[in-house]
């Protein structure tokens, strides 16, 4: 088995994941290379979408759109991208997703070490092959960040946490795009998951949390893809008419890039087990993170100025999508006034005057 490469200007070619928060906790990944070898130099091959979250992460040099949609081959596209890769001369490559088909272009492309745990059978298309100790290693961020060292290396504490970095002349733009300001405090909510609805904090507690400090004189910020408009919505209504002004429903409407932007300006967040959320922690923003179906044993937020709501009942986590007892106890019984009381205890927020 090679040795992984470890000082010199080392050329690094990371494979990276196919999901937001995933992407997000990378950046670990990539300090801890750089703690070792500040000299090296990091490329990431990932899915266009996440280019927004790459070009915030200072460590890395650039990122490589892969352009193969997650699960699918194309065997021929994988080809022409490892012989665009070779010409590089990367001296390594990790990857970070467990699939087979990931660990196609650095084999093509002849990158000399090759690193990534075990799985799918991708036995000779690595070989630096790590055997996953989950219990070594229970968190997302380990795990990535062992693939920085030789194999069964103790892992540094405290462990790196992701800091995204914006562009505050580009922050000042997206404001103005979308006619917004930071003149009084802004609660962001961030209402959606992808994984499904069994991690959803429901719409009315939402709601609930919205009006309260909106009455207290804050802005609301509504976050979100195009499909969870409807759940966006559903919590501006919840605002009195004379409330309405506070809240700006920017669900669907804006790009990932803005989104990030906008974040960064946040007084507060409160977010479902989401790629916003851990974009938020990222951003060091003030954090609720609302847990039901999972459990931040796995994958928390890593800023420090963060709170985590789990009521840890018998039946969670169970890390499915839809609740199979048809109850959602562990969201419906984590009320409103526990989020509440934790903005003000990350926020030292006081009570200002209710606007007209």
């Amino acid at each position: 088995m090679p040795e992984t490469v470890a000082s010199g200007k080392v050329k690094y070619l990371i494979v990276g994941p196919s999901w937001v928060g995933d992407m997000v906790m990378a950046q670990t990944l990539f300090i801890a290379i750089k703690q070792q070898n500040p000299d090296a130099v990091i490329d990431v091959l990932a899915p266009g979408w996440s280019r927004p979250i790459i070009d915030r992460i200072p460590e890395v040099r650039q990122g490589i759109d892969m352009p193969v949609g997650h699960g699918k081959l194309d065997l021929g596209i994988r080809r022409q991208i490892a012989r665009n890769l070779k010409a590089e001369g990367y001296d390594q490559a990790i990857l970070l997703p467990n699939s087979l088909k990931s660990a196609l272009v650095p084999f093509l492309a002849g990158i000399p070490v090759r690193t990534g745990w075990r799985g799918e059978m991708r036995y000779g298309l690595l070989n630096d092959l790590r055997v996953l100790d989950k219990e070594k290693y229970p968190l997302m961020v380990e795990r990535f960040i062992a693939l920085a060292y030789p194999d069964g290396s103790e892992l540094p504490e405290p462990l790196p946490a992701p800091a995204l970095e914006v562009d505050e002349a580009l922050v000042s733009s997206v404001l103005k795009k979308y006619s917004l300001s930071t003149e009084a405090p802004v609660l962001a909510l961030c209402p959606g998951a992808e994984f499904g609805p069994s991690k959803q904090w429901p719409a009315g507690y939402y709601g609930e949390v919205a009006r309260t400090m909106a009455e207290k004189g804050w802005q609301v910020w509504l976050f979100g893809s195009e499909k969870d408009r409807p759940v966006t919505s559903e919590i501006q209504a919840f605002l009195p008419d004379q409330l309405q002004q506070q809240c700006f429903n920017l669900a669907g409407q804006t790009s990932l890039a803005d989104a990030v932007d906008l974040l960064s300006r946040a007084s507060s967040v409160v977010s479902n087990d989401s790629g916003l959320m851990h974009i938020a922690a990222a951003l060091s923003r003030p954090l609720v993170a609302v847990y039901g179906s999972t459990t931040a044993a796995h994958t928390p937020p890593m800023n420090k100025n963060s709170e985590t709501l789990w009521l840890g009942l018998e039946c969670s986590p169970c890390f499915e999508r839809q609740c199979p007892l048809g109850h959602m106890d562990c969201m419906n019984k984590l009320g409103p006034h526990m989020v509440i009381d934790a903005i003000g205890r990350l926020t030292s927020e006081q009570p200002l005057e209710v606007r007209a």
